[in-house]
């Protein structure tokens, strides 16, 4: 029977208070989040970790003290491991990128689990350089170390899956229902931001986020639905790609129609939905004069979503190709010179 093991990528958060100072360490010393040279990236990671800590003691501390973000992803570990039950002897590992369990912790897992194949499986929908390929390069230094040679395929982006496609449409039409009783509603497509000369440098983040939504919009099925793309989560001097959610919000306040929020780029739940979206911004609707503020929970481990990444799972382990998509090849225009997938 082959033995198949299935690495989940997800970004990890801080299990108690006191592991948020290292979470923020790990995370702003990231090359791929703060591109600069090593001691400059360290420097600038200090002073940001010291200046936003307070900050993120007081954001965890309103979601009960940690994020559930590993518990997210054990649930849908344990329903893909089901839902791959018939595939061979199918084993779900959890590699987090920026606190426990480690990719390091993980890759001796998975040797001890001795595979025959290896499929990589990032749950960021989006491909980016800062998350992807980030999880990637961490995992790759890894199975290294721990003398992995199994044959490896990376399934590197499914913006628009039909599995995950369905998981957030039949909640986010349950939602525009329900918000239809306080006047015409407007979606709110809200995906992680990211300093717009990362994605002019060849990132396919934003490209790969117009392509959720368009397929969001086609499932609803909503004819002239008010929709539209936005992205949360800025922090820092620079320039983000736009238009922001927040700005949007204030723009429905003005409009007076309700608001429907849907998070296109997280498939668990974390502190930029428990906190940002269903406190920050539904404070924020509330004083904008809003009319109906809701939003649709995270992909999680609705069965749609599962079997959509079971069906990714098992297209790669029938490909010998080390680079998947959800519809085999590239699906990023030769601009973005990111991508991960370049045959």
């Amino acid at each position: 029977m082959t033995r198949i093991a299935v690495v989940l990528f997800n970004l990890g958060g801080p299990d108690c208070p006191e592991a948020i100072k290292p979470f923020l360490a790990n995370l702003f010393n990231d090359p791929a989040i703060i591109r600069l040279p090593w001691l400059l990236r360290r420097l600038a990671a200090k002073l940001i970790v010291a200046k936003r800590l307070k900050i993120a003691g007081a954001i965890y501390a309103s979601i009960g003290g940690r994020s559930p973000i590993l518990e997210n992803t054990q649930a849908q570990a344990a329903a893909l491991e089901k839902e791959l039950a018939g595939l061979g002897k199918v084993k779900c590992f959890i590699a987090m990128r920026y606190w426990r369990p480690f990719a390091g912790e993980t890759a001796r897992r998975v040797k001890e689990f001795a595979p025959d194949r290896i499929v990589l499986l990032p749950l960021y929908p989006q491909f980016s350089t800062t998350t992807t390929a980030s999880s990637l390069k961490s995992w790759k230094k890894a199975a290294k170390s721990a003398g992995i040679d199994a044959t490896t395929t990376t399934i590197c982006c499914y913006p628009d899956d039909p599995g995950f496609v369905a998981s957030m449409a039949h909640a986010a039409r349950a939602a525009y229902e329900k918000a239809k009783t306080f006047g015409n509603p407007r979606v709110l497509f809200s995906a992680h931001g990211l300093p717009e000369k990362i994605v002019k440098a060849g990132d396919p983040y934003q490209f790969q986020c117009e392509r959720t939504a368009a397929a969001l919009v086609s499932a609803l099925g909503i004819e002239k639905l008010d929709w539209v793309l936005c992205y949360q989560s800025r922090v820092g001097p620079l320039k983000w790609i736009g238009p922001s959610t927040d700005e949007e919000i204030v723009r429905a306040g003005k409009d007076k129609v309700p608001v429907v929020i849907v998070p296109i780029a997280f498939t668990s739940e974390n502190s930029e939905t428990l906190y940002e979206i269903d406190i920050l911004y539904r404070d924020l609707a509330m004083h904008s004069g809003v009319s109906h503020f809701s939003r649709v929970q995270t992909a999680g481990d609705v069965p749609e979503f599962i079997t959509g990444l079971a069906g990714l799972v098992k297209c790669a382990v029938e490909n010998e190709r080390g680079c998947l998509t959800a519809s085999g090849g590239r699906i990023c225009p030769a601009p973005f010179s990111g991508c991960c997938n370049r045959e």
